[in-house]
């Protein structure tokens, strides 16, 4: 299928005239900018940008054109990172998921009414609990018990099965187990991980009782981008809703859960557009 647009994402130290010079490379091949969007971190002078062009008219091939870019845009900047991607590729997405069911549903939901440019995905649990709910989405759900000692093993034949259906994105839909540093180094930047907001002051089991106990008054959830570091990287989404002394725990927990699937399912959006650069452990969202 050829491709309705193209886009382009990086970051480089910064000077003036960039924006300037590449849509001038694009205007001279016959390139409609559809949007730009940029910024410039001051502190750290870096400058991040988000290009979108049609490809109706544009001259060069689009199987040519990251090489074409290579030689003759990128050897003019430094520390430049870059991708370009396109709009009509439908990513191949792995959803990692438990017990609790909120998070699938909702992505699954979206998937099913075509919100998600995504194929088909398939899913993969350490229970058995979701199985005939996935069944009924007529989605693949395979399933991989985990314990301490088979953890790693069970990892290698997951990665094997994310391999073999070329995976790009992998949704960790509160998926209760942590992966090791080898797994996670595999996909840098392709793990996206959703929980409350209550770290670090109520880490455990059980966050909401404990921020019931101490009658806080906002929820929250964070999406990030995992790292080695547990919950420690890129945030992507975040959002909060306010609770009041005539909420009980249920009503805790039920915010969180509406607060996951949405935070959730925007940062997965962001991602599959292409909107999210990423640099020193934090990301610029071109929402």
């Amino acid at each position: 299928m050829t491709p309705s647009s193209a886009i382009l994402l990086m970051t480089c130290t910064d000077k003036p005239g960039i924006i300037a010079h590449i849509t001038n490379f694009l205007s001279q091949h016959k390139g409609n900018i559809i949007e730009l969007r940029q910024h410039v971190d001051r502190e750290e002078n870096i400058f991040c940008m988000r290009l979108e062009w049609d490809l109706t008219n544009f001259s060069i091939p689009s199987e040519q054109l990251k090489e074409y870019f290579s030689k003759h845009i990128v050897t003019q900047y430094q520390n430049i990172s870059w991708d370009i991607f396109y709009s009509n590729y439908r990513h191949k997405v792995a959803i990692f998921v438990s017990k609790l069911s909120h998070c699938l549903y909702d992505l699954l939901a979206r998937y099913k009414s075509n919100e998600l440019n995504i194929e088909t995905p398939i899913i993969i649990s350490n229970h058995r609990e979701l199985e005939k709910d996935c069944q009924a989405f007529q989605v693949p759900f395979y399933y991989f018990p985990i314990t301490a000692e088979n953890k790693l093993t069970q990892e290698e034949k997951e990665m094997q099965l994310l391999s073999d259906h070329n995976v790009h994105l992998i949704i960790l839909a509160r998926y209760m187990q942590i992966l090791s540093e080898k797994f996670v180094n595999s996909y840098p930047n392709r793990i996206i991980n959703i929980h409350h907001s209550f770290l670090p002051a109520f880490p455990g089991a059980r966050p909401y009782h404990s921020a019931f106990r101490r009658g806080v008054k906002i929820i929250g959830a964070t999406s990030h981008y995992v790292t080695t570091e547990l919950d420690e990287g890129p945030i992507i989404e975040q959002d909060v809703i306010r609770v009041t002394h005539e909420d009980c725990i249920e009503d805790f927990i039920q915010k969180g859960k509406d607060l996951e699937k949405i935070v959730l399912s925007r940062a997965v959006k962001y991602h599959l557009q292409h909107r999210i650069l990423v640099y020193n452990n934090k990301t610029v969202v071109f929402d």
